[in-house]
């Protein structure tokens, strides 16, 4: 986004029509803000879930090379345990689930945080036009 100064004629049109801010003004963009941060939040959340889901995909496919018999190391809080690989299998494949289901939620918050959004910029820049800026 290339930012420039106003020309005298842009800024002699914005200051000639210069709105009072009321109170529920200043509501909607404070609400405005911290959904903003609360998006950007729930975006970053969603990449390491993305991330950690990948991360268990690829060590199930490499278990697959695996003998039944093996002990597999198996990662619990701070330690290793080693347990049989279709019980390592079985709980890899659980927390894929739960990631999945913790992925739907968070797009599903992101989505209505957006919409929200959505409709506080319609409220403000029918208000104030080009006087404020609210692209993020």
């Amino acid at each position: 986004m290339q930012r420039r100064m106003l020309t005298k004629e842009d800024e002699a049109a914005s200051g000639g029509d210069e709105l009072e801010v009321r109170r529920e003004d200043q509501d909607k963009i404070n609400r405005f803000s911290r959904l903003h941060q609360r998006e950007t939040l729930i975006e970053e959340e969603l990449k390491t879930k993305h991330k950690d889901k990948e991360d268990l995909e690829e060590v199930s496919n490499e278990l697959e090379l695996a003998d039944e018999d093996d002990l597999v190391p198996y990662k619990l809080g701070d330690s290793f345990v080693h347990l049989r690989l279709p019980e390592v299998q079985e709980r890899l494949s659980s927390a894929t689930d739960k990631i999945e289901l913790d992925v739907t939620a968070l797009e599903d918050k992101l989505g209505d945080i957006r919409e929200e959004m959505q409709q506080l910029k319609v409220s403000l820049y029918a208000r104030f036009g080009r006087s404020i800026n609210l692209e993020t």
